[in-house]
Order: C-alpha cells, then sequence, then structure tokens
C-alpha cells in the first residue's frame, strides 16, 4: 500500500481505546482517537478517513447515532465498525442497517480486530465470500 491508511478509533474506555490504537499503530496504521460522539462527529465532518471503528454504548451519543446523523446530513462515510460490548441479535441487525462492514464484539483478540480491519478495507476477502 503506498500511503498510510487513516483509521478513526471511538471509545469512552480509556483502556480499550490505547489498546485498539497501539493495535493499529504496530500493524502500520494511522490512527486518531477520540473518546466522545461529539468529538467523532466533528472530526468526521472535516477529515477524511479509511474506516471508522465505533463504539455503540457511549454517555451523549451513541455509536449508531453518529452515523445516523453524518447520513442525515448527507456524508459519505468510510466503511465503519462497530466495536461492542453488545452481543444482541438487535443490535447487531441495527449495525447491519446502518451499512457497517462489521460488528465486532468486546472482548476481541489482536488477531480478530486486524482481520476485521483487513477485510474492512477490502485487503482480506470477506469472510463470506464464496470459496
Amino acid at each position: 500500500m503506498n500511503r498510510l491508511v487513516r483509521i478513526l478509533v471511538v471509545d469512552d474506555e480509556p483502556d480499550t481505546l490505547g489498546l485498539i490504537e497501539l493495535t493499529l499503530q504496530t500493524a502500520g496504521f494511522q490512527v486518531q482517537s477520540v473518546a466522545s460522539g461529539e468529538d467523532a462527529l466533528a472530526l468526521l465532518r472535516r477529515d477524511a478517513f479509511d474506516l471508522v471503528m465505533l463504539d455503540i454504548m457511549m454517555p451523549t451519543i451513541t455509536g449508531f447515532d453518529i452515523v445516523r446523523r453524518l447520513r442525515s446530513e448527507g456524508a459519505q462515510l468510510p466503511p465503519i465498525i462497530f466495536l461492542t460490548a453488545k452481543t444482541g441479535s438487535e443490535d447487531r441487525q441495527t449495525g447491519e442497517l446502518l451499512g457497517a462492514a462489521a460488528y465486532l464484539t468486546k472482548p476481541t483478540t489482536r488477531g480478530q480486530l486486524l482481520d476485521v480491519v483487513r477485510r474492512a478495507l477490502g485487503e482480506l476477502p470477506s469472510a463470506h465470500a464464496a470459496p
């Protein structure tokens, strides 16, 4: 890849945010991280990213609401990965309806995280692709 891939990571848990950021940076990605939905909205309105990893459960604006707001404004969003502790099928379905590239539940392994990121970026074949 000729240029650094830019990933925005949004999570209100500092430990989770730090681990994801370190994992992605170590794998060669350029990472920007924020701990609130408001900061994520501001960044996504002004900067371009190749991928966004969004926590769903945040205090004032959920990850789902971030996507809904930006889409209602006509924004063209990069692939979205929802990273969450929510394991319910309704939440997974909501993520799919919002066009998520992936829905990853916490805790996750470094390998799972990187595989999902690379799939969302088109660097690996989809897990659902025919053999």
